[in-house]
Formats: C-alpha cells, sequence, structure tokens
C-alpha cells in the first residue's frame, strides 16, 4: 500500500461559519490542519479585532481537545475602515489580515468595498503596518458577464493597486482564470494566490452539463476547461507564490438546492484528500508538501510546521450527507471516490 507523509498542511481560506454548526465544521478542518485564515463574511461581519477575538473564542470552544489548531482571523475590509482599526490588527498577532470584499460578490458580501478605488489610504495603512489584504477579485456590475469578473477586477482595479502600493502584501484568492494566474507569477514577491480543489478538479461543465449541480456552485464560478489547465499547471509550477486555500463555504442542503444562489463547496471533510486526488492526477505528488505545507506558511511569514501527516493510497467514497448543528449538508464530493486518504 503506498502512502505519503508531509508536514501538517495549513488552510489559507477557510469558513467555519459561526452558531449551532460551529461545533460540527470546525473539527473537520482542525483534524487535518494546523491553521486556517478564517472568513470574517458574518452577519453582522467581523470588522474589528475585537469582534474577531471574540470569534476566535468560538471558534477554538470547538476545537477538540486532540487537536492542534489555529484559527488566524481575517477582519472584513469596509469603505469605512480606520487607520486605527488597522493598527490594532497589525498588533494583534491572532488576526492574519484584512479580507476585501466587493459589496454583493458573493456570500454575506453586501457590507463590502462599494468604491476600490477610494481604499487608498486603507491600503497605505495596511502597507505601513505590514498588514495583508486578502481579495475576492471580482466585480460586480450585471452587465459584465459573470465568467469575466475576475478578469475586469484584475485589470480595472489589481494592477493599480500593486503598482500604487508595492510594500502591500496581497493575496488573490481563490484564483479561477488563466489571467489571474499569469497576473500573480508575472507580479513582485508580495503578491500571492490561494487555489481551491474545485477549480483544480473541475470546470464549468461539471456546473452546467447534464442539469445545474449546484454542490459545484461556487464564487467565483468555475470556469472554462482552459482556465481549469492554467490553474492546474500553477498548483504544480513549485512557485511559492501559489498555495492551497480550500474556500471551503458550508451551506445546509435545502438551501444549496434551491434558487437562493448559496455560492460554496463545503469541501472541509475531504480537503487534503481533494489535493492528493489532483496531484496525484498530474504524476506531481511530490509537489502536495510545498503546495499545501510550505509555501503558504513562508508567504506569511509563519513557521512552517513541524509535525506530519500521513495519507494512505486506499479507495474511500465521500459520504452523501454529513451533519452539522442537526442540518445535514453536502461535502464536495459527495458520492465520489477519492484515492487518498488521511491515515489516523
Amino acid at each position: 500500500m503506498q502512502q505519503l507523509t508531509i508536514l501538517r498542511p495549513d488552510d489559507w481560506h477557510l469558513h467555519v461559519r459561526d452558531g449551532a454548526v460551529l461545533a460540527d465544521i470546525v473539527p473537520e478542518t482542525s483534524k487535518v490542519f494546523h491553521r486556517a485564515v478564517i472568513m470574517p463574511n458574518l452577519v453582522p461581519p467581523v470588522t474589528t479585532v475585537s469582534a474577531a477575538l471574540e470569534y476566535r473564542q468560538r471558534i477554538m470552544a470547538a476545537v477538540p481537545p486532540q487537536h492542534s489548531f489555529q484559527p488566524l482571523m481575517a477582519l472584513y475590509l469596509t469603505q469605512t475602515t480606520s487607520v486605527d482599526e488597522i493598527r490594532a490588527a497589525a498588533a494583534n498577532p491572532h488576526v492574519i489580515g484584512f479580507k476585501l470584499y466587493p459589496a454583493g460578490a458573493t456570500t454575506n458580501s453586501a457590507a463590502g468595498v462599494t468604491a476600490v478605488n477610494d481604499m487608498a489610504p486603507a491600503f497605505e495603512a495596511m502597507a505601513e503596518h505590514g498588514v495583508p489584504l486578502l481579495i475576492h477579485g471580482e466585480v460586480t456590475e450585471s452587465e459584465i458577464d459573470i465568467f469575466d469578473r475576475e478578469k475586469v477586477f484584475i485589470d480595472r482595479y489589481l494592477r493599480h493597486i500593486v503598482a500604487q502600493h508595492p510594500q502591500l502584501t496581497v493575496i488573490l484568492e481563490h484564483i479561477t482564470t488563466a489571467d489571474a494566474a499569469q497576473f500573480v507569477n508575472e507580479a513582485h514577491a508580495r503578491v500571492g494566490a490561494t487555489i481551491t480543489p474545485q477549480h483544480l478538479l473541475m470546470n464549468r461543465n461539471d456546473l452546467l452539463v447534464g442539469g445545474i449541480r449546484p454542490h459545484n456552485f461556487c464564487l467565483p464560478v468555475l470556469k472554462r476547461r482552459t482556465h481549469q489547465e492554467a490553474l492546474q499547471q500553477a498548483a504544480i509550477s513549485g512557485s511559492p507564490k501559489f498555495f492551497l486555500g480550500t474556500d471551503s463555504a458550508p451551506h445546509v442542503q435545502h438551501k444549496k438546492e434551491t434558487a437562493c444562489g448559496c455560492a460554496g463547496c463545503y469541501s472541509a471533510p475531504a480537503a487534503i484528500e481533494l489535493y492528493a486526488e489532483f496531484f496525484s492526477r498530474m504524476d506531481a505528488l511530490d509537489k502536495l508538501e510545498n503546495f499545501a505545507s510550505r509555501f503558504g506558511a513562508e508567504f506569511y511569514g509563519l513557521p512552517v510546521n513541524e509535525t506530519t501527516i500521513t495519507l494512505v493510497q486506499t479507495p474511500w467514497q465521500v459520504p452523501a450527507t454529513v451533519t452539522a448543528g442537526g442540518e445535514p449538508f453536502v461535502p464536495y464530493w459527495a458520492g465520489e471516490t477519492l484515492q487518498w486518504r488521511v491515515r489516523n
């Protein structure tokens, strides 16, 4: 039986929600990952250091005692985020940075940034105090095709942000296009990107062919195969600019299977196994450890984990549903077979 031991990975983009589901959502990540960047798009959003620390306490209360897990809190950037709040974030070791959601871009983003071009003072303060900017990179105008919104954001806003604030650390989250991969690859060393398992393993055919598949719907939406192939090459390239970020985003089953437009793939129940599936298919398992366990930590200037996990090549089926807070959730890859599994 083939097995692979790697340094314990980190998840640099994660949603764990709040309330009743939190106690069941958090252990799915903490059983494998040592650290995770926690997204702040709750209702109400997590806009202050004090709110982030309270949220962190609720997350830590849900971590099983046998798990070693550190949530790294992202704050929700708004049009009125103050320089004082940025300074406070810089001074707190539990806060990793600010998340820029263009207003209306995704789940619970209504309170996000409405005028990116007016955010220069905040970006300047973040650069000065060493606070990273995590970006959901899409425009939101209804007249712009949903498949083009990432590229338009890059051309309209991100090139300017990176050029005008060269000391600002920027992470373009969950990239989905060849345009994004090229931009990140050609940008200076302070620009990096996370890539999700769904954008590596699927393209828009997997969302739309044979009927709409709501559990494969996420934002930014899956793109055409040529974009998927560009992301795949970025992930296996060995470039330290690209690293693991699941964007695991749980939505209860009945809300995903309605016209609500709930965007997100709940990949946490099989996250590292999904990445192992991809790297194995690409004959690049030797690249998994750097992508999952080194590059993200090094990009953020944090120590690489010292403990390890072992993956065993043994086929298993992702369950059709899992339960959190007494409600059914359909995990990403539900009912399908994966070839690798973490050895307990």
